[in-house]
């Protein structure tokens, strides 16, 4: 069974500054309707703008993602979507009254706590992922960055990073097998900063948020005492020095490689802004919110393809059906050489996907077109009638008492010749649910990629047998 799409069940607040703002934020997460997404809305601006979190609303990836629609602006929003896309939730809106998210203890750990505080909720709506057919790459030559995405059957991540100027973070890497294991081995990773950073970041009006409980802050070159009681000025802290871990004792460590963990949290969050669940592997060098941006803006061009293209359903020949040959004609009346559908191999509540392979040994090829073989059009309308017949009466407890009578068709397109050696796909969905013993479905034949055939078909469930 499909899985289904997930809100939260309540309202939840959180509150602080934001990391570069220092400007007090509430954010509050609300339960949303299906295929709504992640949006922000600042409820503190007039009109209360809505801000979808898409990738094409990304303006600005230096420390931090920015999302900007028309005039109104929310920064620092990744810790937050990790938080959703981590613990499965799919629609949420997000309000908050500031210009950023609130920076916390720089983790998704808070986030992932009202979440579920709130409690998540299952909604009627499929899950529609974006699933990783083949290589995907994005690279920065310049920074020898890098992410590639390889197809999987769910998500998993590993992130590689390397500062060749740290004295103590020259390698680091960090992985998750999938997001089930989020909430325990990756929310609560917090930011870093290098020591060398903080100081023009200050100059520069940033991270005045900041301070030493929501960042570890790395030591990558050799510091004076005198440095040392300077920082802790800035930070209105009577005393700062440097562990031996060539951190500041600000905080103790989750991980030794949290840098890394924190990185893999920000693609989780970045890649969110795609606007669907990823199904595959995720391999990043020295990510950082810029190429992140880069390659979620590659799968969204993806995903837009494939919105305009109907693609053909995926036959693995090696995999078990749902329905063989003899389970079909325990459904259905048909027998050679009529019956037209040689196996089920997907089958959801509301819709199927079934195989017929065309040898030339079709009895229909003596006589049509002798001389150069064509499967009939009519016969193509047939065979996926059969298969919307099996979609509908595989529901029914006792589907060999009931047969389907076709009471109309519509629309029927025959876009390609099918020959002898093509196999072709079925795909039917039904268009409305089933009343009074009626169902609405459209059809669709592939011959690989190419739609051979398309229609729709109204039918009429009757019982008739004991």
């Amino acid at each position: 069974m499909a899985e289904k799409q997930r809100t939260i069940g309540n309202p939840v607040s959180l509150k602080g500054p934001g990391l570069h703002t220092g400007v007090n934020v509430t954010l509050t997460l609300n339960p949303a309707e299906e295929n709504h997404g992640f949006r922000f809305r600042r409820i503190d601006l007039d009109g209360k703008p809505i801000i979808r979190a898409l990738v094409d609303n990304v303006t600005y990836t230096q420390r931090g993602t920015v999302l900007q629609e028309g005039e109104a602006k929310v920064s620092t929003i990744e810790h937050c979507l990790a938080a959703l896309r981590g613990l499965g939730v799919d629609n949420c809106l997000i309000d908050v009254d500031g210009p950023e998210a609130p920076i916390l203890d720089g983790s998704s750990k808070f986030f992932v706590k009202a979440i579920k505080e709130a409690g998540i909720v299952e909604q009627s709506a499929d899950r529609e992922y974006f699933e990783v057919r083949e290589k995907m790459m994005v690279e920065d030559p310049e920074t020898g960055s890098y992410i590639i995405a390889l197809p999987d059957n769910n998500f998993s991540a590993q992130i590689m990073i390397s500062f060749d100027k740290s004295l103590h973070l020259a390698n680091q890497f960090a992985t998750i097998e999938n997001l089930d294991a989020f909430e325990s081995e990756i929310s609560m990773c917090r930011t870093f900063v290098f020591l060398h950073e903080l100081e023009p970041l200050l100059k520069n009006n940033l991270i005045k948020g900041g301070d030493l409980d929501n960042a570890i802050i790395i030591i990558d070159k050799p510091v004076s005492q005198e440095e040392l009681d300077h920082l802790a000025k800035l930070f209105n802290k009577p005393k700062v020095e440097v562990k031996p871990t060539g951190i500041l004792n600000n905080l103790e460590l989750h991980y030794t490689n949290e840098p890394a963990r924190h990185k893999l949290l920000d693609v989780i969050g970045d890649l969110a802004l795609c606007g669907s669940p990823i199904k595959g592997r995720i391999i990043a060098n020295k990510p950082g919110h810029k190429i992140n941006a880069d390659f979620t803006k590659l799968i969204r061009k993806e995903i837009r393809k494939r919105q305009l293209k109907i693609d053909a359903p995926q036959y693995d020949p090696n995999k078990e059906p749902i329905f063989d040959t003899n389970q079909i004609k325990g459904m259905l009346p048909h027998r050679y050489p009529f019956l037209l559908v040689d196996k089920v191999i997907e089958l959801q509540e509301k819709s199927i996907v079934g195989v017929k392979n065309v040898t030339s040994n079709e009895p229909f090829f003596v006589g049509h077109f002798p001389s150069e073989p064509v499967m009939p059009g009519v016969l193509l309308v047939e065979a996926m009638a059969q298969c919307g017949g099996i979609l509908v009466l595989s529901q029914l407890e006792d589907p060999h008492t009931y047969s389907t009578y076709f009471l109309k068709l519509d629309n029927i397109k025959f876009r390609k010749k099918v020959v002898p050696g093509d196999t072709l796909i079925f795909k039917l969905e039904l268009m409305t649910e089933i009343r009074r013993g009626v169902a609405n479905m459209k059809g669709i034949a592939f011959v690989g990629d190419s739609i051979v055939a398309e229609g729709e078909f109204m039918a009429q469930i009757a019982k008739n047998k004991e």
